[in-house]
């Protein structure tokens, strides 16, 4: 997997990480509106790392699964973690008074969701979409 990575550490390279995730995504065949979804579901996790975590990365590349393409982000920080996974992830929840499509929203946009968070280590979202 060919892969381009940006720190996060303010609220520019949140812009950054969409950029790059919208160049790769039409460089790998997405169409607009996937465009569109993937760049929001980058856009969401890397504000969740600058708010919650003050600083990760978020990683991009094209990736190929059994004969199938698609686009693989992680997004990864070394901050609190989540001490309740499955309240995060309940729509309507948001811990920054925000609208709470948050982690929810990403899982929906995308196909493939793995989140693996350790309170007082960090948090790590896997995200996949497949080129259909």
């Amino acid at each position: 997997m060919d892969v381009s990575s940006v720190s996060i550490l303010t609220e520019w390279d949140i812009v950054a990480a969409r950029q790059m995730g919208r160049s790769e995504a039409k460089a790998i065949g997405f169409g607009a509106v996937d465009q569109a979804r993937i760049t929001t579901a980058i856009s969401e996790l890397a504000r969740n790392i600058y708010l919650y975590a003050e600083q990760g990365s978020v990683t991009i590349g094209r990736f190929e699964k059994e004969g199938k393409v698609g686009i693989r982000i992680v997004a990864e920080d070394y901050g609190p973690g989540i001490s309740d996974v499955q309240l995060v992830l309940q729509d309507g929840y948001s811990s920054s008074y925000g609208l709470g499509a948050g982690l929810p929203g990403v899982k929906r946009l995308m196909d493939e969701f793995d989140i693996q968070t350790e309170v007082g280590e960090g948090t790590k979202i896997t995200i996949v979409k497949w080129l259909s």
